[in-house]
């Protein structure tokens, strides 16, 4: 079960990278505000990853990392943000809820990376008050 949740775990932290790399294609201009919450999710996929069987590399993106289609970025900058902090609520709340389901350092891993990822919705949002 553990490796199974791991890979589901760095499966996802690739999806959220290639959602912050849809928004930054499209908005170059929060590259500075983006870029240290990208360089974070990068190193939550490479956590996740050590000892699996297949690491991927998620330091940049990667065109054969998933079938998926690419995600759809709302065209205003505002909405774009928005869109980001829910990706990073949701799956902070998946990986709360996957705690009770997996064993000791995994739902450590798992919990510090939910309680990243509630801040980086924070940080997402902040300006919008």
């Amino acid at each position: 079960m553990s490796a199974r949740a791991r890979a589901r775990a760095a499966r996802d932290s690739r999806g959220l990278l290639r959602q912050y790399d849809a928004v930054l294609a499209v908005h170059p201009a929060l590259a500075e505000r983006l870029r240290p919450l990208r360089a974070e999710v990068a190193a939550h996929a490479a956590a996740f990853e050590e000892g699996t069987a297949s690491p991927k590399a998620t330091g940049s993106p990667s065109p054969t990392a998933s079938p998926s289609a690419s995600p759809t970025v709302p065209a205003d900058e505002k909405s774009a943000l928005a869109s980001l902090a829910a990706a990073e609520r949701s799956l902070a709340d998946q990986r709360a809820r996957a705690l009770l389901d997996v064993p000791g350092e995994l739902a450590r891993l798992l919990a510090g990376v939910a309680a990243a990822g509630a801040g980086h919705a924070y940080l997402l949002t902040k300006g919008d008050r």
